[in-house]
C-alpha cells in the first residue's frame, strides 16, 4: 500500500453517502477543490470533534470553493444517524470494505486502529495538502483551511 502524497493524483473514489446518494470525485474535477477526511469511527470522542470543528468552520470551506467530504468504514445508516445528532452539513462516506482507505494508502495507527488523514484536492484532481495526525483534531481543519486560502484561487460565480 503506498501513501497518496502531495502533488499525486487523487485515487478515484466511488462511495455511497448518509444519504444512499452516489459520490463519485471525479464530477468535482475542474469544478471545485474537496477537502476528504479520513476518520476511524463516527461517535467517538476525537472524530466527534475533528467533524465538529470542520461543521463550525463549513462557511469558510464553501467560500473558499471547496466540499467537504468525511471518510469512515462505518455503515451508511451510521453515517446517518451521526450527521443528525452532530448536525453536519457535508456529505459523510460509507467505505465498509476499506478500498478507498487503501487506495490513498491511510496508514493504520499503531498498525491496529484505522489512521486519521485530511486531503485537500485542487480542481485538478491533483492532492495539494496530506494532514496526518490521529490526535489533532482542529489542526485537520486548520491546515485544510490554510492551503486554500494560500491557493489563492477563489470559486468561478455561479
Amino acid at each position: 500500500m503506498t501513501a497518496i502524497k502531495q502533488g499525486d493524483p487523487a485515487p478515484d473514489v466511488r462511495l455511497t453517502d448518509q444519504h444512499g446518494r452516489s459520490f463519485d470525485l471525479a464530477e468535482f474535477r475542474g469544478k471545485k477543490w474537496v477537502v476528504l477526511f479520513f476518520y476511524p469511527k463516527d461517535d467517538s470522542p476525537v472524530c466527534t470533534r475533528e467533524a465538529c470543528v470542520f461543521r463550525d468552520t463549513y462557511e469558510q470551506f464553501v467560500g473558499a470553493g471547496a466540499e467537504v467530504v468525511g471518510v469512515s468504514s462505518d455503515s451508511v445508516e451510521s453515517h446517518k444517524t451521526f450527521a443528525e445528532k452532530q448536525r453536519l452539513p457535508f456529505r459523510l462516506l460509507s467505505d465498509a470494505d476499506g478500498a478507498v482507505r487503501k487506495a490513498f494508502g491511510v496508514p493504520k495507527t499503531m498498525g491496529v486502529f484505522p489512521g486519521r488523514v485530511t486531503y485537500v484536492i485542487d480542481p485538478g484532481g491533483v492532492v495539494r495538502l496530506t494532514f496526518n495526525s490521529q490526535l489533532n483534531a482542529a489542526g485537520h481543519v486548520a491546515e485544510a483551511l490554510r492551503v486554500l486560502r494560500e491557493s489563492g484561487e477563489r470559486p468561478s460565480p455561479k
